[in-house]
């Protein structure tokens, strides 16, 4: 494994050297963050395919990405590769003292709370005023409500019991439907995002990831309407053709058939 690691760093040493590769070259830690982001993805979609194969190749390029931006890095006398790998093992370490030390923590909810406590101690996080802070603002929308939420959970500010936050979505359901009435644009966007922020919430209740939710179901239209537009090039007659009607009808055939 060591053999193997090593080869890919100096891999990425000599396309960044100045027999390299020009493209490789001329990248920066900037330029590459779509790269970074896209190859996050990339592995999430081979999770759901369910393929190792492709989850081998994925996260391969996942890695080639770190490795890159840490060379890119040590050029400036940052860091090195060594120095992430060595930070993150000494950090992972520290934040589980019920594994590596002598603390006694029996549940996954009392593991979270004190990642959370030894989170604050250090270096870094010591001048942050909240505990919401260092949650990415750049995370998908439906991920970083999921975070936050799970963040407010870990100090008791909660709900008890699922019914309460089925509650707590009639009421918010009430309120935009109130919203609509009045033909209020602000008020019924403000009332929509309260809808989506707690069915968050029950789908952390229910340990349902909710990114993952909507992926699958997103998926399954995109499936569904593929079968419509299929029907529709073997018929020859195209979609704005068919109706609503015929439309509803394959989208439902579609559905007996999965």
């Amino acid at each position: 494994m060591q053999d193997a690691f090593t080869k890919l760093v100096q891999l990425m040493a000599r396309l960044r050297g100045p027999d390299g590769c020009p493209w490789d070259r001329a990248q920066t830690a900037n330029s590459l963050r779509p790269f970074l982001i896209e190859e996050c993805y990339e592995v999430v979609d081979a999770l759901d395919e369910g393929d190792p194969g492709k989850m081998k190749e994925e996260l391969g390029d996942l890695l080639f990405q770190i490795i890159f931006h840490s060379r890119i890095a040590e050029e400036k006398g940052e860091f090195t590769i060594s120095d992430v790998i060595t930070a993150n093992t000494e950090k992972m370490v520290r934040r589980h003292p019920h594994v590596f030390g002598d603390a006694v923590l029996a549940t996954d909810r009392e593991v979270l709370a004190n990642w959370e406590q030894i989170k604050r101690q250090e270096k870094g996080h010591q001048d942050r005023t909240s505990m919401l802070e260092g949650v990415p603002r750049s995370l998908p929308a439906l991920l970083r409500a999921h975070r936050l939420q799970e963040r407010a959970s870990r100090v008791g500010f909660d709900w008890a019991r699922t019914e309460e936050v089925l509650e707590k979505l009639d009421e918010e359901i009430g309120e935009f439907k109130e919203a609509f009435a009045q033909r209020d644009a602000v008020a019924v966007e403000d009332e929509l995002g309260d809808i989506l922020f707690v069915l968050v919430n029950l789908s952390r209740f229910l340990a349902v990831d909710p990114e993952e939710a909507l992926r699958k179901t997103t998926s399954k239209f995109i499936r569904r309407f593929r079968y419509i537009e299929e029907h529709s090039a073997r018929s020859g007659r195209p979609l704005e053709q068919m109706g609503l009607e015929e439309m509803e009808r394959l989208w439902q055939e579609s559905k007996s058939k999965e």
